[in-house]
């Protein structure tokens, strides 16, 4: 009997979901790992948007099978903004973060034409893009697209920040070191207490300009994600369940957590290295490495790298560093080393290096990826905040998991104080060798396992992503937004 459906009927649309990720590696690289899984697991078709430089690294991690990968030109002639800088990570300087923002705003009108053609001819069921594309969210909700937000970091910082926003707990203190509760009486959250020297401005403000720019544009984003379905976050329901709850049951966009993404992603190209190598000798000679790493956007000074080359020399602990800005001191700290420590130059896929079997510690600035890739790894961590959320990050890590150490400044400011070189080497050494070390890498390996527990089939994660899927793709689908 022939099919009802086939000569009259118009071709069936195949259904797609989109993802465009943020110019920089630590919000891509997430967002990869998503379309893999949504690829691999749920059978779903993904265009991925990006500009033609960061396209490369991602064609290195999504095959043509998996992803479609749309190129949007980036704009040209910026004021202040050098030519060929497409990523925040080959910014010169991080005081061009807002002028990169509001470049990559000018991507709208390509980006909407892309869309429409993506319309023509496939059935798009929802599309992802991180916040700082917030504009993105108008232009697919008015075409019909339903829009989910990705922030890249924990429920935690997402949740202390817009309770600092709205409720503004720190109003009543008078300086910038005395604490302040996130709640009061039986509030859920009465007992995470912050300064202000804890906040990123302008939230350290209770009151801020309205015309301060990074005020500007943190009002602008919140608007213009208000007509999203909900916010997809890195993270698990049973890391931060009780920020998840109360974020779900006060603010209007639901949580998604549907990570740790990072051991659900494609394995990179294996591509040999100088550093590999050196891992593989450690290993043989059994010798515990601590990897030491801030990012792509943290700015350190020279005397700064000093005293950290300084503790890290004196601490008698193998590592291995990637120093992103070389120093004048560079060259002659490396001939001293030997073979105790191996210093890289270049770009690093984290999640090899710490899932190499040599390492047993991260002095990390506690980016949210970070953190997760070190739960992913087994890996403890000693906690060196630097900007952004990091600092509230890295509270939790320390106080709430119990999953790292933190180094102190000199002088006691959580914000941009100078960390001495012999608090280095003393807070290296309890990480690799101390007792304190030895309950964090006991703690990290529980959460590790309530990750993958998250993760498999029937997990936390795992239902999470299918009801949001099947929600939006065919099914029943979940309408409370799970952990």
């Amino acid at each position: 009997m022939a099919s009802t459906t086939s000569l009259n009927s118009p071709p069936r649309k195949q259904p797609k979901v989109l993802i465009f990720p943020f110019m920089s590696k630590g919000h891509t690289i997430p967002l990869i790992h998503l379309a893999h899984l949504l690829h691999t697991h749920h059978n779903l078709s993904i265009t991925f948007f990006t500009t033609p430089l960061n396209s490369p690294f991602i064609r290195a991690s999504l095959s043509a099978s998996q992803a479609e990968i749309v190129e949007l030109p980036f704009p040209t002639g910026i004021d202040g903004l050098p030519p060929g800088i497409e990523s925040t990570d080959k910014l010169p300087s991080m005081s061009l973060f807002l002028p990169f923002i509001d470049a990559t705003r000018l991507l709208k009108p390509h980006f909407e034409r892309e869309l429409a053609r993506l319309l023509a001819h496939a059935d798009i069921r929802f599309m992802v893009a991180d916040c700082f594309h917030s504009w993105a969210q108008g232009s697919a909700s008015a075409r019909g697209v339903p829009g989910f937000v990705f922030y890249g970091m924990g429920n935690f910082p997402m949740t202390a920040s817009r309770i600092v926003a709205v409720d503004r707990p720190h109003a009543r203190v008078v300086s910038d070191d005395e604490p302040f509760s996130l709640g009061v009486g039986g509030d859920p959250l009465a007992h995470v207490t912050f300064t202000k020297s804890d906040l990123n401005p302008p939230f350290a403000d209770p009151d801020p300009d309205p015309a301060d720019p990074q005020y500007e544009f943190i009002i602008r984003c919140a608007i213009e994600i208000s007509s999203c379905r909900g916010i997809i976050v890195n993270s698990f329901y049973e890391l931060e369940s009780r920020y998840v709850d109360y974020w779900n049951e006060r603010f209007g966009l639901l949580l998604y957590n549907v990570g740790p993404l990072c051991p659900t992603g494609p394995a990179r190209q294996s591509v040999p290295s100088n550093w590999s190598g050196w891992l593989d000798m450690k290993r043989q000679q059994n010798r515990p490495v601590l990897y030491v790493a801030f990012g792509t956007q943290a700015e350190v000074s020279e005397t700064q790298l000093n005293a950290l080359a300084y503790g890290l020399e004196n601490s008698g602990v193998d590592f291995m560093w990637v120093v992103r800005n070389p120093w004048p001191g560079l060259a002659g700290f490396e001939a001293r080393l030997g073979e105790r420590g191996f210093v890289v130059r270049e770009w690093v896929d984290q999640v090899s290096v710490l899932g190499h079997e040599g390492v047993r510690g991260f002095l990390s600035h506690c980016g949210w990826n970070s953190v997760m890739e070190s739960v992913c790894a087994r890996v403890p961590l000693l906690a060196w905040p630097m900007m952004a959320e990091q600092f509230m990050n890295a509270r939790l890590v320390v106080d709430e998991l119990g999953i790292g150490l933190r180094v102190r400044t000199r002088d006691g400011k959580k914000r941009g104080g100078f960390v001495e070189a012999e608090e280095i080497e003393r807070m290296v050494w309890e990480l690799m060798v101390g007792e304190k070390g030895r309950v964090a890498a006991e703690r990290v390996e529980e959460v590790n396992r309530a990750a993958r527990r998250a993760i498999e089939v029937g997990g936390s994660s795992e239902r999470c992503l299918g009801g949001l899927v099947g929600l939006l793709c065919g099914g029943d689908g979940l309408e409370k937004g799970m952990g």
